[in-house]
């Protein structure tokens, strides 16, 4: 058995999450929502994986989710699947990715409103006290990007 990757021990514990989410995607949208939220995350899979279990506070109402990532020490490939309980049957496509350079990017192709895109998550200042993640998205193959949401985590 291998040791754990250790790319994601910087999010374990409890977090205050201050969200910042565009109204419309893809839109040419400029309005954004501001809202708070929490964070647990702890290791699973012997440390090969995490669940990161998250109450997000919208201003039209709160829910629940949760982000389960996995480790493949062959391909040192992370995947990354959300499960919220607005449609608690529908796990989303897997973002997959890794670190590089204190950097982590994930990728997916997905479809929003009929047309495809391309998906980017950004793991952010993965080595100070207030780490960052950040959604964006691409019309056209990921030659430009629209941030969509950004998390600012601070240690509960």
């Amino acid at each position: 058995m291998s040791d754990h990757c250790p790319d994601f021990d910087f999010q374990q514990g409890s977090w205050r999450v201050r969200h910042r989410r565009l109204r419309a995607r893809l839109a040419g949208c400029t309005d954004w929502d501001e809202f708070d939220g929490t964070c647990e995350q702890r290791p699973v899979l012997g440390g090969n994986g995490n669940i990161e279990d998250n109450l997000l506070h919208l201003p039209g109402g709160s829910y629940r989710a949760v982000a389960l990532r996995a480790f493949d020490p062959a391909s040192r490939r992370w995947a990354i699947w959300w499960l919220d309980d607005r449609a608690p049957h529908a796990l989303e496509i897997p973002v997959t990715g890794g670190f590089e350079g204190g950097v982590g990017t994930f990728l997916a192709d997905d479809v929003l409103d009929g047309r495809p895109i391309r998906i980017r998550l950004l793991w952010l200042a993965t080595d100070t006290d207030t780490p960052r993640w950040e959604q964006a998205f691409s019309a056209d193959g990921g030659q430009s990007w629209e941030t969509n949401w950004t998390m600012d985590f601070m240690r509960a």
